[in-house]
């Protein structure tokens, strides 16, 4: 885990399901990153957002 780091929820679209993954980056843009990087660049990020430490 990098310093200031967050953690992100990430929404996306892999063969024509809907997953959910929480993924610890600096930026969205870390984050966007990491999960092209997991899953290749064919899958459809449909959003990317701070958790907050009150949200399960």
């Amino acid at each position: 885990m990098m310093c200031g780091s967050k953690c992100f929820i990430v929404t996306m679209e892999q063969n024509g399901t809907k997953e959910i993954k929480q993924v610890n980056a600096r930026t969205p843009i870390g984050a966007r990153k990491v999960i092209r990087g997991e899953y290749g660049a064919k899958v459809e990020i449909l959003s990317v957002k701070e958790k907050k430490w009150n949200q399960k």
